[in-house]
């Protein structure tokens, strides 16, 4: 992208806020935040994130800063969140290099788990205010009519094309997770594959920390027991991979959950599952993985 493209607040934000105007950009992706890789005067290559400001990132990124302080292995923010019209932003250190670590297996779900729990041990230990409302594939505890969370651009897409084993999945999964009645915590929801980066068999880097929720510890170790694979289009890991993440997540965290624990474990991995096929309606997202699959799940939820 060139210099002149970018967007006409985003040169004056960096010279208050980081002390110069850009002078290359690296890149710039778009997904949930607009995000923008920056080379600053003088050599300093910096992040620059920009969402809707919708209450959540100003915790989110206070959380992340306390995990980066303790050496945990995530990009050190450089400012707060500064509000700018209706968006949230803030500027973080430039963490690059790492490789994606592939598969579904019951290995590398071990791995994963290894990782989610250390993060989710760090997070036990800093207070913020709760990140909410939950990022949407983990708000299952939504007050909007239906079984879906209300989210413009998808509630007027024709819900009849939504197969009837995704909303029954869904519906029944989501009754399960609001009877339990558990504390919430913090904890990472966007736990996967693309969103890690390894040298060798030390994680190198944890991205995405606008994804942090409150939610039920085992709901969100669940979430990441079925997700932590996708990188790309979301996908639901096996079975016998989702089981090995949470023994070995429990292991790690030196507690064993409980029976009601176990289930809201399971009940998060299918729900997360059945909203991805429910956004994804029209994509590549293909729902063959949670159709062989919901029945167990639901079993075990």
């Amino acid at each position: 992208m060139p210099l002149e493209d970018l967007p006409d607040w985003l040169p004056a934000w960096c010279l208050d806020h980081l002390g110069g105007e850009p002078a290359a950009v690296l890149f710039q992706l778009q997904q949930v935040s607009l995000v923008f890789g920056l080379r600053l005067p003088g050599g300093t290559d910096v992040v620059v994130k920009a969402r809707a400001d919708d209450g959540r990132a100003a915790s989110c990124v206070a959380a992340q800063a306390r995990l980066a302080e303790r050496g945990f292995p995530c990009a050190r923010p450089l400012t707060p969140v500064v509000g700018v019209g209706s968006l949230a932003v803030h500027a973080e250190e430039f963490r690059p290099g790492g490789e994606v670590l592939h598969g579904d297996s019951p290995d590398v779900a071990v791995r994963c788990a290894e990782v989610f729990a250390r993060l989710m041990a760090e997070l036990a230990d800093v207070t913020v205010a709760p990140p909410l409302p939950n990022p949407p594939w983990v708000r299952w505890d939504h007050t909007d009519a239906g079984v879906w969370p209300a989210i413009d651009g998808l509630d007027n897409r024709d819900q009849s094309a939504v197969p009837a084993y995704v909303v029954d999945t869904a519906a029944r999964a989501r009754g399960r997770l609001l009877a339990a009645g558990l504390p919430c915590v913090l904890g990472h929801a966007d736990f996967e594959a693309q969103n890690l980066r390894w040298h060798g068999r030390e994680v190198w880097a944890v991205h995405d920390w606008d994804s942090l929720a409150w939610q039920p510890e085992a709901a969100l170790a669940g979430a990441a027991s079925g997700a932590f694979a996708s990188d790309g289009p979301p996908i639901l890991a096996p079975i016998e991979s989702s089981e090995a993440f949470l023994v070995a997540y429990q292991d790690i965290r030196g507690r064993s959950f409980p029976p009601v624990e176990q289930e809201i474990a399971w009940a998060a991995s299918v729900w997360m599952a059945a909203y991805n096929v429910w956004e994804g309606l029209g994509g590549t997202l293909s729902g063959d993985a949670l159709r062989a699959q919901a029945a167990e799940r639901l079993r075990r939820a």
